[in-house]
């Protein structure tokens, strides 16, 4: 084997031990009693790349009531390189008339009700017509007039998982129907004689525990609490961590998912992984299969610097559906400090106080003890009620030793409203998207080739910073961990291809109080701003001179470096690849990746705003012969090699259009 192969081998073993989590060996899991996978329109059982087990509902048609009489067994018309996996993504069962399943369950268990939608054309059929709704003998509507191919197409994913929590089932059953939009129905259709289909690629029906006990506190109302019943998952982040797949849960076959794209602002914070054998003590108020481990053994936190974060919010943003109520669950762990009012923070949710000094010790009363805090909110239907906004803020007032605030996990739960629905409109794509993809005329064309060159340009320009910034996260974030912990942090930046639970989302509408086109990652900046952090843009700032325009070293918010990219009049880029690259690097956010943190259009200008990457490029320190930078130890170069790697996987498996370098 050459030396070439065998570099390549280390690196690919080293990738897969940072992408497959380790479950602790003491950790204790929720057995189910029922258990349900149905691999739909397939004709054999199989296993999915999880090592999970789906069966036939072709093999074993009584799940489908009537035997699925009207039922199309199909496969995909075409594989999509981004699936996790073949099955149960690539056959489906579709169904041309309303059409149910049957499921006979524990009458004394909540359910999980997952379904898996994978956007194709199916039998000849266009993916777009596919719209349905999906109700339950119990009367819940879950999904209304639902277009996978459109949603996913909005979400920017490949696959969809639409997860639902079901109380119990008395008569010891419940059915599942599916039923096809009417023609007449459909808000887009043009012509009565449109024929819509329903389809489905995998089912999960799995019974679990009563994770939702106890009534929640309404924010900002003492005196009112809700009830949960049935939820829907809109979120849920293993914070600070990776992905968590399904088999690595605590028995409850739950999806995890890195938060770093939901994390607002230039103050990402820091993370810290106490590593698998840290031992995790659930107290008798938490049970085990809360979250797993591999959980509460991460965590963000704010960082060391105190005057930085007095001034900061650790702030995470996510587009939800108005006229609901929504259930926000924190799970906390402290790994690092053992003492009370060393670290205390205020919890705020919509811009309320949720809960004022929160401190993990106080409320565990040692380290490495979990506890989850729910909240409950009601987000009206009015502008800017899309989106919703945790945020944690150290407890000033307390004065406790470290002025940081941390959180460990994140779900977000819809619940059903007084009718019993949880659907939802489908989102829609952003302006720029749609332009994109439509076009109009030559002249629009001849546009959208322009912004499909820059886009290339755009992500060109962030691929060949990764090794730099590799050199950077190496030198400062380790830095401000050892400085807190004492120890080396070992945070994973691995994201596998990022799939959340599908939102509903209704679009970006400058509901941030920023451009529309900077959405909820990107910030806008006034031209006073960006004068006023360039010294008026100052010769002496310039940091480097490209085809675009100078880039400035500046300041922003009293003592936030960052770097400023000004267009040059006479650059060929205008404002539709201006606008193409806020709208592409806003969306990639990794810690191997340089982030947007905003940009200024005004008075002509444009300008684009960059994290400051103050110790240099990865060239500087591989060879300078002068001195100035020392030099890298063989770890080091194995840690930027692997953080390089990493960063390009994101770009190229990490988002959807895929990124390809």
């Amino acid at each position: 084997m050459s030396d070439t192969a065998r570099c390549t081998l280390l690196l690919a073993l080293l990738f897969v031990a940072g992408a497959v989590p380790v479950v602790p060996a003491n950790a204790k899991v929720y057995r189910p009693v029922d258990s349900i996978l149905l691999n739909c329109g397939s004709t054999s059982d199989g296993l999915d790349a999880d090592g999970r087990n789906w069966v036939s509902d072709t093999n074993n048609q009584h799940w489908l009531v009537d035997g699925g009489r009207s039922s199309i067994m199909t496969v995909a018309d075409r594989l999509e390189t981004l699936l996790p996996s073949t099955i149960p993504y690539m056959t489906a069962c579709v169904f041309p008339v309303d059409t149910a399943y049957n499921f006979t369950v524990d009458p004394n268990h909540r359910h999980w009700l997952r379904f898996l939608f994978y956007p194709s054309s199916y039998n000849g059929i266009p993916p777009e017509n596919f719209r349905f709704s999906v109700s339950t003998s119990t009367g819940l509507i879950l999904l209304r007039n639902f277009s996978v191919w459109f949603t996913a197409k909005a979400l920017t994913q490949a696959y969809l998982i639409e997860e639902f929590s079901l109380p119990r089932a008395p008569a010891g059953f419940f059915t599942v129907t599916f039923t096809p939009t009417p023609p007449m129905a459909m808000s887009n259709s043009n012509d009565d004689d449109d024929v819509t289909y329903a389809y489905v690629n995998g089912i999960e029906v799995s019974s679990m525990p009563d994770i939702f006990d106890d009534p929640v506190t309404m924010v900002g109302f003492s005196d009112q609490k809700v009830d949960i019943a049935t939820t829907q998952t809109m979120y849920r982040f293993n914070v600070g961590g990776g992905y968590i797949p399904p088999s690595k849960d605590s028995g409850l076959a739950r999806y995890w998912y890195n938060d770093t794209p939901y994390v607002l602002g230039v103050m990402p914070g820091v993370t810290y992984d106490a590593g698998p054998r840290f031992h995790i003590k659930y107290p008798s108020d938490v049970a085990e299969y809360a979250a797993p481990a591999l959980v509460y053994t991460g965590s963000r936190s704010m960082g060391p610097d105190a005057r930085v974060n007095q001034n900061n919010n650790l702030t995470w943003t996510m587009e939800v559906d108005a006229n609901f109520t929504y259930v926000v669950r924190l799970h906390f762990c402290e790994l690092l400090l053992d003492k009370p009012n060393q670290r205390a923070f205020d919890i705020f949710v919509n811009n309320k106080t949720a809960q004022s000094d929160a401190d993990v010790i106080k409320m565990t009363s040692e380290r490495g003890v979990p506890v989850y805090k729910d909240f409950a909110v009601h987000m009206a239907d009015e502008p800017g009620d899309e989106v919703l906004w945790i945020a944690l803020h150290p407890s000033v007032a307390l004065r406790p030793k470290f002025y940081d605030a941390i959180l460990s996990g994140l779900e977000v739960f819809k619940l059903n409203d007084s009718a019993g629905n949880l659907a939802a409109p489908d989102p829609l794509p952003s302006k720029m998207l749609a332009q994109a993809e439509l076009g109009a005329g030559e002249e629009e064309r001849s546009r959208n080739s322009k912004h499909q060159a820059n886009k290339k340009k755009a992500v060109i320009a962030a691929v060949g910073i990764v090794a730099a910034i590799c050199v950077v996260v190496y030198h400062h974030h380790n830095k401000r961990d050892r400085e807190l912990s004492g120890s080396e942090s070992h945070s994973s930046g691995w994201l596998p291809l990022y799939h959340s639970y599908t939102m509903r989302r209704q679009g970006m509408s400058g509901h941030l109080g920023g451009n529309q086109l900077t959405g909820s990652m990107c910030r806008h900046f006034s031209i006073a701003e960006m004068r006023a952090a360039t010294k008026n843009f100052s010769e002496e700032l310039v940091i480097g001179v490209g085809g675009f325009g100078k880039v400035y070293r500046g300041v922003v918010d009293g003592d936030t470096k960052v770097a400023i990219k000004r267009s040059n009049p006479s650059s060929e880029q205008g404002a539709l690849e201006f606008h193409t690259e806020i709208e592409m690097l806003s969306k990639l956010r990794h810690r191997h990746l340089v982030a947007l943190i905003g940009s200024c259009e005004e008075d002509k200008e444009m300008i684009l705003v960059y994290d400051y990457m103050e110790h240099g490029t990865l060239r500087e320190h591989l060879y300078d012969k002068g001195g100035k930078t020392p030099p890298l130890s063989w770890r080091s170069r194995l840690e930027i090699c692997i953080g390089a790697a990493r960063g390009l996987h994101y770009l190229h498996t990490g988002a959807r259009y895929t990124i390809i370098c």
